[in-house]
């Protein structure tokens, strides 16, 4: 069950990749605690799978099509969510992942993490700067492997090491209107984000890693963003939380 004591109510919130697996969860988890939630996501039929499935639990939700690597469909969603009452929280979680060593990446999957990844956050992150109400929160995805440094995550893990550098500095320069900007990080989720590709062997591996030994569930780290989203996270900003079980 997601916490219950973080209360949202009157607040809207933006998700981007906000229709399926932790994005949903976030979405969720955010719908729970009273705000109004827009799933943004580029996929029409995946949107509207995730707002069904809010309101079918009696949650205000939305949906807006939006490729986050495109300056002008996020400069367009901004402006239209600026005109239908504003934003108060943007959760930039839309992400892919390409595993390869770095010998055997080919550009066009450095430059698809890159866009996605790096420059999507970029431009969420630029939209809610100018747009955002004051006392609003700007919540980012990064990821553990960040730390750790993993063999074949070396783009992966390039771009979300940038996410946190745009999370420490807008930080700073959000700080006098009361925004705060943070960013989660986490280990190895039990999602078909992750799952995707990898054998029985690799994940049985990844999770001897953990000091729990097993995968995080969607909700421990949607509670997190929910944490960071609420009143009670106002105090904590520029930082990264690694929430991962323990995993160094």
């Amino acid at each position: 069950m997601y916490l219950k004591k973080f209360d949202l109510t009157g607040r809207r919130a933006y998700v981007t990749g906000g229709g399926r697996a932790i994005g949903l969860s976030c979405c969720e988890a955010l719908a729970e605690a009273g705000a109004h939630v827009i799933i943004g996501d580029i996929s029409e039929g995946v949107a509207e799978e995730g707002r069904d499935y809010l309101k079918s639990k009696g949650y205000s939700a939305d949906i807006d099509i939006m490729d986050v690597t495109n300056t002008d469909q996020v400069r367009a969603s901004a402006e239209k969510m600026a005109k239908q009452g504003g934003v108060d929280i943007l959760v930039n979680n839309a992400g892919i992942m390409s595993c390869a060593s770095i010998a055997d990446t080919d550009d066009d999957a450095f430059e698809k993490q890159v866009a996605v990844n790096l420059g999507g956050v970029f431009r969420g992150m630029r939209s809610a700067a100018n747009q955002l109400r004051d006392g609003g929160r700007i919540i980012s995805f990064s990821s553990s492997v960040v730390g750790l440094y993993q063999p074949t995550y070396g783009v992966y893990a390039a771009t979300k090491a940038a996410v946190e550098a745009l999370t420490h500095v807008l930080a700073k320069e959000l700080g006098p209107r009361g925004i705060t900007v943070n960013a989660v990080a986490p280990g190895p989720v039990a999602t078909d984000f992750f799952l995707k590709g990898k054998s029985d062997q690799l994940i049985e591996n990844i999770t001897a890693m953990n000091p729990f030994k097993r995968l995080g569930q969607p909700d421990e780290i949607t509670n997190v963003v929910s944490f960071l989203a609420s009143e009670q996270g106002g105090w904590i900003s520029g930082q990264t939380i690694r929430a991962n079980g323990g995993v160094i």
